[in-house]
């Protein structure tokens, strides 16, 4: 596998070689000073380019990046439609383990890849001196950031509300239904509320990374080995048994975010706690 290093030169040499290629980029967690480095990190380029009809006439271009093994285009996608229209993307796998998302942008549409970035933009390659004053690549985007008394009521309101839903998925044996609502909303609030939690103990000034991923750094071993026991979802009868200490759990951090922050705290957990267990499923 090619190091970063080797992996960068690259790129920078292919925008010097080609005329239509004006300014190349390196975006996401390879830009982030916060992240750890290592052989995993995708590379994520941006090309922005005079004209894109003479890339698109054949991929055999590609092969200066090595031997791709696989690929997706998602601007010729049917089933899953690109959600940005302005760019022609190839995420590419190679034979030697490097991941390349590489995105040709029209030289014209630099206004608006940088209203739509997110930050995390460092210049490889600048021949027109097009972005001499972009600011130092940050995630700052991502940062914590400490919620009001509206959105902690919402947050509430979203997770009880839901929990009913996996509730009756379990009671009717519906357990696809339950685990969907379980794990795409009311974890979802979870999350939510201890990084509300996390922002208050340790500083907003942080980002716990996509889907949480670095929220683990953050909590004791004993909180952590806590949270992954709602993931145990073998039986129905563990699935029951998360969904439970996943309520526990919310319990648990919203009243401490409302102690912390000084919010109201609403009685909705008693209510439904109240209500699933007369209705739908016992403890």
């Amino acid at each position: 596998m090619r190091n970063q290093t080797e992996m960068l030169e690259l790129f920078k040499k292919q925008t010097k070689e080609d005329n239509r290629i004006r300014l190349s980029v390196l975006e996401g967690s390879l830009t982030n000073v916060n992240i750890p480095k290592d052989k995993y990190q995708d590379y994520d380029v941006t090309f922005f380019v005079t004209e894109r009809d003479s890339f698109l006439v054949s991929d055999s271009w590609l092969v200066i990046f090595g031997k791709v093994v696989f690929m997706q285009k998602p601007e010729d996608m049917t089933l899953f439609p690109s959600e940005f229209p302005k760019m022609y993307s190839y995420l590419m796998y190679l034979d030697d383990g490097i991941k390349i998302d590489l995105s040709l942008v029209l030289v014209e549409d630099l206004p608006w890849y940088l209203e739509e970035s997110d930050g995390l933009v460092e210049v490889l390659v600048d021949k027109d001196k097009l972005l001499s004053d972009l600011a130092p690549a940050s995630d700052k985007n991502y940062w914590l950031r400490k919620p009001n008394q509206a959105e902690f009521n919402d947050c509430l309101n979203e997770f009880w509300h839901v929990s009913a839903y996996v509730a009756k998925g379990l009671v009717r044996g519906e357990l696809l239904f339950a685990m969907d609502h379980l794990h795409n909303n009311i974890r979802q609030e979870l999350l939510r509320m201890m990084s509300w939690h996390i922002g208050y103990e340790q500083g907003y000034d942080r980002s716990l990374g996509k889907n949480y991923k670095f929220i683990q750094n953050y909590l004791s071993e004993e909180n952590w080995q806590d949270f992954l026991l709602t993931f145990d979802l073998s039986t129905k009868e563990k699935m029951e048994h998360s969904f439970w200490h996943t309520l526990s759990l919310f319990q648990t951090y919203s009243r401490k975010v409302s102690l912390e922050l000084g919010f109201d705290y609403p009685n909705d957990d008693e209510v439904m706690i109240s209500f699933i267990e007369t209705f739908y499923l016992k403890r």
